[in-house]
Protein backbone atom coordinates (compact mmCIF):
# COMPACT_ATOMS: atom_id res chain seq x y z
CA UNK A 1 0.00 0.00 0.00
CA UNK A 2 1.36 3.38 -0.97
CA UNK A 3 1.61 5.72 1.97
CA UNK A 4 1.80 9.09 0.21
CA UNK A 5 -0.99 10.72 -1.71
CA UNK A 6 1.27 11.81 -4.53
CA UNK A 7 2.58 8.29 -5.05
CA UNK A 8 -0.92 6.88 -4.99
CA UNK A 9 -2.23 9.42 -7.44
CA UNK A 10 0.71 8.80 -9.76
CA UNK A 11 -0.06 5.09 -9.73
CA UNK A 12 -3.56 5.73 -11.01
CA UNK A 13 -2.31 8.11 -13.65
CA UNK A 14 0.32 5.68 -14.81
CA UNK A 15 -2.19 2.88 -15.08
CA UNK A 16 -4.30 4.99 -17.35
CA UNK A 17 -1.34 5.87 -19.61
CA UNK A 18 -1.99 9.58 -19.46
CA UNK A 19 -0.03 12.43 -17.91
CA UNK A 20 -0.48 12.67 -14.16
CA UNK A 21 -1.64 16.27 -14.34
CA UNK A 22 -3.01 17.02 -17.81
CA UNK A 23 -3.95 20.55 -18.66
CA UNK A 24 -7.53 21.38 -19.63
CA UNK A 25 -8.07 19.94 -23.09
CA UNK A 26 -10.64 22.43 -24.38
CA UNK A 27 -11.12 25.33 -21.98
CA UNK A 28 -13.92 27.72 -22.97
CA UNK A 29 -12.53 30.72 -24.81
CA UNK A 30 -14.47 33.29 -22.78
CA UNK A 31 -16.41 33.60 -19.51
CA UNK A 32 -19.62 33.77 -21.56
CA UNK A 33 -18.86 30.46 -23.25
CA UNK A 34 -17.93 28.92 -19.90
CA UNK A 35 -21.25 30.08 -18.40
CA UNK A 36 -23.18 28.64 -21.34
CA UNK A 37 -21.35 25.32 -21.05
CA UNK A 38 -21.99 25.07 -17.31
CA UNK A 39 -25.67 25.93 -17.82
CA UNK A 40 -26.07 23.06 -20.29
CA UNK A 41 -24.15 20.66 -18.03
CA UNK A 42 -26.37 21.67 -15.12
CA UNK A 43 -29.48 20.96 -17.19
CA UNK A 44 -28.06 17.59 -18.26
CA UNK A 45 -27.46 16.78 -14.59
CA UNK A 46 -31.03 17.74 -13.65
CA UNK A 47 -33.02 15.85 -16.25
CA UNK A 48 -32.50 12.30 -14.91
CA UNK A 49 -33.32 13.22 -11.27
CA UNK A 50 -36.40 15.06 -12.55
CA UNK A 51 -37.46 12.00 -14.52
CA UNK A 52 -36.94 9.77 -11.49
CA UNK A 53 -40.10 10.74 -9.61
CA UNK A 54 -41.81 13.47 -11.62
CA UNK A 55 -44.60 10.99 -12.41
CA UNK A 56 -45.02 9.70 -8.85
CA UNK A 57 -48.19 11.78 -8.15
CA UNK A 58 -49.80 9.88 -11.04
CA UNK A 59 -49.20 6.39 -9.60
CA UNK A 60 -52.87 5.75 -8.67
CA UNK A 61 -54.24 6.75 -12.09
CA UNK A 62 -51.39 4.90 -13.80
CA UNK A 63 -52.32 1.68 -12.00
CA UNK A 64 -55.96 2.09 -13.03
CA UNK A 65 -55.11 2.89 -16.67
CA UNK A 66 -52.69 -0.01 -17.07
CA UNK A 67 -54.65 -2.43 -14.85
CA UNK A 68 -51.52 -2.93 -12.73
CA UNK A 69 -50.95 -3.40 -9.01
CA UNK A 70 -49.28 -0.71 -6.92
CA UNK A 71 -46.16 -2.87 -6.57
CA UNK A 72 -45.95 -3.27 -10.35
CA UNK A 73 -46.25 0.49 -10.82
CA UNK A 74 -43.57 1.13 -8.17
CA UNK A 75 -41.30 -1.29 -10.03
CA UNK A 76 -41.16 1.23 -12.90
CA UNK A 77 -39.36 3.61 -10.52
CA UNK A 78 -36.90 0.92 -9.49
CA UNK A 79 -36.26 0.06 -13.16
CA UNK A 80 -35.39 3.68 -13.89
CA UNK A 81 -32.92 3.84 -11.00
CA UNK A 82 -31.28 0.58 -12.09
CA UNK A 83 -30.99 1.90 -15.63
CA UNK A 84 -29.44 5.11 -14.35
CA UNK A 85 -26.83 3.22 -12.31
CA UNK A 86 -25.96 0.79 -15.13
CA UNK A 87 -25.85 3.62 -17.65
CA UNK A 88 -23.36 5.63 -15.62
CA UNK A 89 -21.14 2.61 -15.01
CA UNK A 90 -21.00 1.84 -18.75
CA UNK A 91 -21.17 5.24 -20.46
CA UNK A 92 -18.57 6.91 -18.23
CA UNK A 93 -15.69 4.51 -19.01
CA UNK A 94 -16.72 4.29 -22.67
CA UNK A 95 -16.36 8.07 -22.99
CA UNK A 96 -12.70 7.87 -21.95
CA UNK A 97 -12.05 5.88 -25.12
CA UNK A 98 -14.64 7.29 -27.52
CA UNK A 99 -14.96 10.93 -26.44
CA UNK A 100 -17.79 12.79 -24.71
CA UNK A 101 -19.80 14.58 -27.40
CA UNK A 102 -21.21 11.71 -29.44
CA UNK A 103 -22.23 9.81 -26.32
CA UNK A 104 -23.94 12.94 -24.98
CA UNK A 105 -25.80 13.34 -28.28
CA UNK A 106 -26.78 9.66 -28.35
CA UNK A 107 -27.88 9.74 -24.71
CA UNK A 108 -29.99 12.87 -25.17
CA UNK A 109 -31.64 11.47 -28.30
CA UNK A 110 -32.27 8.16 -26.55
CA UNK A 111 -33.85 9.96 -23.59
CA UNK A 112 -36.32 11.64 -25.96
CA UNK A 113 -37.18 8.37 -27.69
CA UNK A 114 -37.67 6.34 -24.53
CA UNK A 115 -39.67 9.13 -22.84
CA UNK A 116 -42.11 8.98 -25.76
CA UNK A 117 -42.20 5.20 -25.48
CA UNK A 118 -43.14 5.58 -21.79
CA UNK A 119 -45.91 7.99 -22.79
CA UNK A 120 -47.56 5.50 -25.15
CA UNK A 121 -46.83 2.27 -23.21
CA UNK A 122 -49.96 0.06 -23.40
CA UNK A 123 -49.10 -2.02 -20.34
CA UNK A 124 -46.95 -1.89 -17.22
CA UNK A 125 -44.45 -4.43 -18.55
CA UNK A 126 -43.52 -2.28 -21.54
CA UNK A 127 -43.50 0.81 -19.32
CA UNK A 128 -41.04 -0.87 -16.96
CA UNK A 129 -38.71 -1.78 -19.84
CA UNK A 130 -38.99 1.72 -21.30
CA UNK A 131 -38.22 3.26 -17.90
CA UNK A 132 -35.03 1.20 -17.62
CA UNK A 133 -33.92 2.42 -21.05
CA UNK A 134 -34.94 5.99 -20.20
CA UNK A 135 -32.78 5.83 -17.07
CA UNK A 136 -29.88 4.35 -19.03
CA UNK A 137 -30.03 7.14 -21.63
CA UNK A 138 -30.53 9.86 -19.02
CA UNK A 139 -27.43 8.68 -17.19
CA UNK A 140 -25.27 9.97 -20.06
CA UNK A 141 -25.93 13.59 -19.15
CA UNK A 142 -25.18 13.06 -15.47
CA UNK A 143 -21.98 11.09 -15.81
CA UNK A 144 -20.54 13.06 -18.72
CA UNK A 145 -21.28 16.46 -17.18
CA UNK A 146 -18.76 15.68 -14.43
CA UNK A 147 -16.25 14.34 -16.95
CA UNK A 148 -16.55 17.45 -19.13
CA UNK A 149 -15.91 19.73 -16.15
CA UNK A 150 -12.80 17.69 -15.32
CA UNK A 151 -11.68 17.95 -18.96
CA UNK A 152 -12.11 21.72 -19.21
CA UNK A 153 -11.34 23.28 -15.86
CA UNK A 154 -8.67 23.39 -13.17
CA UNK A 155 -8.14 25.19 -9.89
CA UNK A 156 -10.97 26.67 -7.85
CA UNK A 157 -13.40 26.43 -10.79
CA UNK A 158 -13.67 22.67 -10.27
CA UNK A 159 -15.15 22.60 -6.75
CA UNK A 160 -17.31 25.63 -7.55
CA UNK A 161 -18.91 23.90 -10.53
CA UNK A 162 -19.26 20.60 -8.69
CA UNK A 163 -21.02 22.52 -5.92
CA UNK A 164 -23.55 23.65 -8.52
CA UNK A 165 -24.06 20.11 -9.84
CA UNK A 166 -24.46 18.71 -6.32
CA UNK A 167 -27.13 21.31 -5.52
CA UNK A 168 -28.99 20.30 -8.67
CA UNK A 169 -28.75 16.63 -7.68
CA UNK A 170 -30.16 17.45 -4.27
CA UNK A 171 -32.95 19.76 -5.37
CA UNK A 172 -34.18 18.14 -8.62
CA UNK A 173 -35.70 15.06 -6.92
CA UNK A 174 -37.43 17.41 -4.47
CA UNK A 175 -38.90 19.63 -7.20
CA UNK A 176 -39.89 16.78 -9.51
CA UNK A 177 -43.13 15.68 -7.77
CA UNK A 178 -44.26 19.31 -7.54
CA UNK A 179 -43.75 19.79 -11.28
CA UNK A 180 -45.41 16.45 -11.97
CA UNK A 181 -48.39 17.42 -9.85
CA UNK A 182 -48.79 20.61 -11.86
CA UNK A 183 -48.76 18.64 -15.12
CA UNK A 184 -51.28 16.14 -13.74
CA UNK A 185 -53.61 18.96 -12.78
CA UNK A 186 -53.89 19.73 -16.50
CA UNK A 187 -53.63 16.28 -18.08
CA UNK A 188 -52.92 12.57 -17.45
CA UNK A 189 -49.76 10.79 -16.30
CA UNK A 190 -48.79 10.21 -19.93
CA UNK A 191 -48.35 13.96 -20.36
CA UNK A 192 -45.55 13.88 -17.78
CA UNK A 193 -43.45 11.76 -20.13
CA UNK A 194 -44.31 14.01 -23.06
CA UNK A 195 -43.01 16.96 -21.03
CA UNK A 196 -39.81 15.00 -20.31
CA UNK A 197 -39.45 14.26 -24.03
CA UNK A 198 -39.75 17.97 -24.82
CA UNK A 199 -37.08 18.72 -22.20
CA UNK A 200 -34.93 16.07 -23.86
CA UNK A 201 -35.31 17.74 -27.26
CA UNK A 202 -34.26 21.09 -25.81
CA UNK A 203 -31.24 19.46 -24.16
CA UNK A 204 -30.28 17.74 -27.41
CA UNK A 205 -30.32 21.10 -29.21
CA UNK A 206 -28.28 22.69 -26.40
CA UNK A 207 -25.69 19.90 -26.55
CA UNK A 208 -25.37 20.23 -30.32
CA UNK A 209 -24.85 24.00 -30.06
CA UNK A 210 -22.97 24.51 -26.79
CA UNK A 211 -21.00 21.37 -25.85
CA UNK A 212 -17.89 20.73 -27.95
CA UNK A 213 -15.80 17.59 -27.82
CA UNK A 214 -13.68 18.08 -24.70
CA UNK A 215 -11.54 14.93 -24.93
CA UNK A 216 -9.28 15.10 -28.02
CA UNK A 217 -8.17 11.83 -29.66
CA UNK A 218 -4.61 12.07 -28.31
CA UNK A 219 -5.91 11.94 -24.73
CA UNK A 220 -8.30 9.05 -25.20
CA UNK A 221 -7.53 5.64 -23.79
CA UNK A 222 -6.36 2.97 -26.17
CA UNK A 223 -7.17 -0.72 -25.98
CA UNK A 224 -10.89 -0.50 -26.72
CA UNK A 225 -13.50 -1.34 -24.12
CA UNK A 226 -11.19 -3.85 -22.44
CA UNK A 227 -8.58 -1.20 -21.76
CA UNK A 228 -11.22 1.29 -20.73
CA UNK A 229 -12.77 -0.99 -18.14
CA UNK A 230 -9.32 -2.08 -16.99
CA UNK A 231 -8.83 1.55 -16.00
CA UNK A 232 -12.02 1.39 -13.95
CA UNK A 233 -10.61 -1.69 -12.24
CA UNK A 234 -7.52 0.32 -11.36
CA UNK A 235 -9.71 2.99 -9.78
CA UNK A 236 -11.59 0.33 -7.81
CA UNK A 237 -8.27 -0.70 -6.32
CA UNK A 238 -7.31 2.87 -5.39
CA UNK A 239 -7.84 3.09 -1.65
CA UNK A 240 -8.28 6.84 -1.28
CA UNK A 241 -10.47 7.20 -4.36
CA UNK A 242 -12.85 4.45 -3.26
CA UNK A 243 -12.87 5.91 0.24
CA UNK A 244 -14.24 9.20 -1.06
CA UNK A 245 -16.67 7.41 -3.39
CA UNK A 246 -18.05 5.41 -0.45
CA UNK A 247 -18.33 8.57 1.64
CA UNK A 248 -20.46 10.05 -1.14
CA UNK A 249 -22.47 6.83 -1.49
CA UNK A 250 -23.36 6.55 2.19
CA UNK A 251 -24.15 10.27 2.34
CA UNK A 252 -26.48 9.79 -0.62
CA UNK A 253 -28.19 7.01 1.32
CA UNK A 254 -28.81 9.50 4.13
CA UNK A 255 -30.24 12.06 1.68
CA UNK A 256 -32.56 9.54 0.00
CA UNK A 257 -33.72 8.31 3.40
CA UNK A 258 -34.69 11.91 4.15
CA UNK A 259 -36.43 12.36 0.78
CA UNK A 260 -38.44 9.15 1.12
CA UNK A 261 -39.22 9.44 4.83
CA UNK A 262 -39.74 13.12 5.58
CA UNK A 263 -43.27 13.26 4.18
CA UNK A 264 -44.38 10.55 6.62
CA UNK A 265 -42.59 12.21 9.52
CA UNK A 266 -44.00 15.69 8.98
CA UNK A 267 -47.49 14.75 7.77
CA UNK A 268 -48.23 11.56 9.72
CA UNK A 269 -46.25 12.16 12.90
CA UNK A 270 -46.52 15.94 13.22
CA UNK A 271 -49.81 16.37 11.37
CA UNK A 272 -48.83 19.19 9.00
CA UNK A 273 -50.78 19.75 5.78
CA UNK A 274 -49.32 18.89 2.36
CA UNK A 275 -48.87 22.62 1.71
CA UNK A 276 -47.03 23.14 5.00
CA UNK A 277 -44.88 20.10 4.27
CA UNK A 278 -43.95 21.58 0.87
CA UNK A 279 -42.83 24.77 2.61
CA UNK A 280 -40.75 22.81 5.12
CA UNK A 281 -39.21 20.81 2.31
CA UNK A 282 -38.50 24.02 0.39
CA UNK A 283 -36.82 25.61 3.43
CA UNK A 284 -34.47 22.65 3.71
CA UNK A 285 -33.72 22.98 0.00
CA UNK A 286 -32.85 26.63 0.62
CA UNK A 287 -30.49 25.43 3.36
CA UNK A 288 -28.78 23.21 0.79
CA UNK A 289 -28.44 26.14 -1.60
CA UNK A 290 -26.93 28.39 1.06
CA UNK A 291 -24.52 25.65 2.15
CA UNK A 292 -23.53 25.00 -1.46
CA UNK A 293 -22.82 28.67 -2.14
CA UNK A 294 -20.82 28.89 1.10
CA UNK A 295 -18.79 25.85 0.06
CA UNK A 296 -18.05 27.36 -3.35
CA UNK A 297 -16.70 30.53 -1.73
CA UNK A 298 -14.68 28.75 0.95
CA UNK A 299 -13.17 26.20 -1.43
CA UNK A 300 -10.82 28.86 -2.81
CA UNK A 301 -9.16 29.34 0.59
CA UNK A 302 -9.90 26.19 2.61
CA UNK A 303 -8.75 22.63 1.89
CA UNK A 304 -11.45 20.43 0.40
CA UNK A 305 -10.72 17.71 2.95
CA UNK A 306 -11.24 20.22 5.75
CA UNK A 307 -14.60 21.26 4.26
CA UNK A 308 -15.55 17.59 3.87
CA UNK A 309 -14.82 16.89 7.54
CA UNK A 310 -16.79 19.98 8.54
CA UNK A 311 -19.77 18.97 6.40
CA UNK A 312 -19.82 15.42 7.76
CA UNK A 313 -19.53 16.72 11.33
CA UNK A 314 -22.45 19.12 10.85
CA UNK A 315 -24.63 16.44 9.24
CA UNK A 316 -23.75 13.92 11.91
CA UNK A 317 -24.59 16.39 14.67
CA UNK A 318 -28.00 17.04 13.09
CA UNK A 319 -28.70 13.31 12.79
CA UNK A 320 -27.66 12.62 16.41
CA UNK A 321 -29.89 15.45 17.64
CA UNK A 322 -32.79 14.13 15.53
CA UNK A 323 -32.48 10.77 17.28
CA UNK A 324 -31.65 11.89 20.82
CA UNK A 325 -33.79 15.00 21.40
CA UNK A 326 -37.19 13.36 20.67
CA UNK A 327 -36.26 10.51 23.03
CA UNK A 328 -35.59 13.06 25.77
CA UNK A 329 -38.36 15.62 25.15
CA UNK A 330 -40.87 13.83 22.93
CA UNK A 331 -41.70 14.29 19.23
CA UNK A 332 -41.62 17.94 18.19
CA UNK A 333 -42.17 19.58 14.81
CA UNK A 334 -39.59 22.28 15.55
CA UNK A 335 -36.95 19.76 16.64
CA UNK A 336 -37.43 17.55 13.57
CA UNK A 337 -37.40 20.55 11.25
CA UNK A 338 -34.28 22.18 12.71
CA UNK A 339 -32.33 18.92 13.03
CA UNK A 340 -33.07 17.92 9.44
CA UNK A 341 -32.21 21.43 8.22
CA UNK A 342 -28.78 21.06 9.85
CA UNK A 343 -28.21 17.53 8.56
CA UNK A 344 -29.22 18.35 4.98
CA UNK A 345 -27.16 21.55 4.92
CA UNK A 346 -24.08 19.54 5.88
CA UNK A 347 -24.78 17.08 3.07
CA UNK A 348 -24.68 20.02 0.64
CA UNK A 349 -21.02 20.45 1.61
CA UNK A 350 -20.13 16.74 1.52
CA UNK A 351 -21.36 16.24 -2.04
CA UNK A 352 -19.18 18.80 -3.87
CA UNK A 353 -16.18 18.02 -1.64
CA UNK A 354 -16.21 14.30 -2.47
CA UNK A 355 -17.03 14.90 -6.15
CA UNK A 356 -14.16 17.36 -6.55
CA UNK A 357 -11.64 15.19 -4.70
CA UNK A 358 -12.79 12.01 -6.43
CA UNK A 359 -12.64 13.49 -9.92
CA UNK A 360 -9.21 14.94 -9.18
CA UNK A 361 -7.91 11.58 -7.96
CA UNK A 362 -9.30 9.96 -11.11
CA UNK A 363 -8.25 12.80 -13.40
CA UNK A 364 -6.47 10.40 -15.78
CA UNK A 365 -9.81 8.71 -16.52
CA UNK A 366 -12.54 11.28 -15.78
CA UNK A 367 -15.30 9.22 -17.39
CA UNK A 368 -14.52 6.09 -15.38
CA UNK A 369 -14.14 8.13 -12.20
CA UNK A 370 -17.46 9.89 -12.82
CA UNK A 371 -19.14 6.54 -13.49
CA UNK A 372 -18.10 5.12 -10.12
CA UNK A 373 -18.92 8.35 -8.29
CA UNK A 374 -22.40 8.68 -9.80
CA UNK A 375 -23.24 5.00 -10.11
CA UNK A 376 -22.59 4.18 -6.46
CA UNK A 377 -24.22 7.43 -5.36
CA UNK A 378 -27.57 6.44 -6.83
CA UNK A 379 -27.16 2.74 -6.04
CA UNK A 380 -26.81 3.52 -2.34
CA UNK A 381 -29.69 5.98 -2.55
CA UNK A 382 -31.96 3.42 -4.21
CA UNK A 383 -31.19 0.87 -1.50
CA UNK A 384 -31.85 3.34 1.32
CA UNK A 385 -35.09 4.83 -0.04
CA UNK A 386 -37.51 2.03 0.94
CA UNK A 387 -35.91 1.31 4.34
CA UNK A 388 -37.74 4.06 6.24
CA UNK A 389 -41.15 2.63 5.34
CA UNK A 390 -40.10 -0.91 6.23
CA UNK A 391 -39.32 0.08 9.83
CA UNK A 392 -42.50 2.04 10.45
CA UNK A 393 -44.00 5.46 9.77
CA UNK A 394 -45.46 6.39 13.17
CA UNK A 395 -42.33 8.05 14.52
CA UNK A 396 -39.27 9.90 13.24
CA UNK A 397 -36.95 7.31 14.80
CA UNK A 398 -36.57 4.96 11.78
CA UNK A 399 -35.60 7.84 9.48
CA UNK A 400 -33.24 9.28 12.10
CA UNK A 401 -31.58 5.89 12.65
CA UNK A 402 -31.05 5.24 8.92
CA UNK A 403 -29.66 8.74 8.35
CA UNK A 404 -27.33 8.42 11.35
CA UNK A 405 -26.10 4.93 10.40
CA UNK A 406 -25.46 6.09 6.83
CA UNK A 407 -23.47 9.11 7.97
CA UNK A 408 -21.58 7.00 10.53
CA UNK A 409 -20.56 4.56 7.79
CA UNK A 410 -19.48 7.54 5.68
CA UNK A 411 -17.30 8.65 8.59
CA UNK A 412 -15.75 5.19 8.90
CA UNK A 413 -14.88 5.18 5.18
CA UNK A 414 -13.43 8.67 5.49
CA UNK A 415 -11.12 7.70 8.34
CA UNK A 416 -10.12 4.17 7.28
CA UNK A 417 -9.94 4.57 3.49
CA UNK A 418 -9.86 8.21 2.42
CA UNK A 419 -7.62 9.40 5.28
CA UNK A 420 -8.20 13.13 4.69
CA UNK A 421 -5.19 14.18 6.76
CA UNK A 422 -3.04 12.97 3.83
CA UNK A 423 -4.58 15.67 1.59
CA UNK A 424 -5.57 13.33 -1.22
CA UNK A 425 -7.10 14.96 -4.27
CA UNK A 426 -6.75 18.58 -3.20
CA UNK A 427 -7.52 21.12 -5.91
CA UNK A 428 -4.94 23.89 -6.06
CA UNK A 429 -6.18 27.36 -6.88
CA UNK A 430 -4.70 28.85 -10.02
CA UNK A 431 -2.57 32.02 -9.68
CA UNK A 432 -4.70 35.00 -8.78
CA UNK A 433 -7.77 33.02 -7.69
CA UNK A 434 -7.14 33.37 -4.00
CA UNK A 435 -6.60 37.12 -4.38
CA UNK A 436 -9.86 37.47 -6.33
CA UNK A 437 -11.70 35.57 -3.59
Amino acid sequence: MLSASSASDEAVSGAARTPSAPQPSAPPASPKQASALIAVLGALTAVAPLATDMYVPGFPSMGATLHASSSAVQLTLTAFLVGMVVGQLLIGPMSDGWGRRRLLISGSAGFVLFSLLCAVAPNVELLTAARFLQGFAGAAGMVLARAVITDCFRGADVPRYFALLSQILGIAPIAAPVIGGAVLSLSTWRAVFVVLAVLGVLLLIAVLKKVPETLPPERRHSGGLTGTFRTMGTLLGHRAFMGYVLVLGFTSAALFAYISGSSFVFQNVHGVSPTAYSLIFASNAVGMLIAGVTFARLSVRVRLNTLLIAGLTVSGAGAVALLVLPAMTGESLAVSWICLFVAISGIAVIFPSTMSIGQNLGRSAPGAASALIGGLQFLFGAVASPLVGLFGEDTATPMAVIILISLALAGVCLVLLARPWMSHGEVTAEPGEREKA
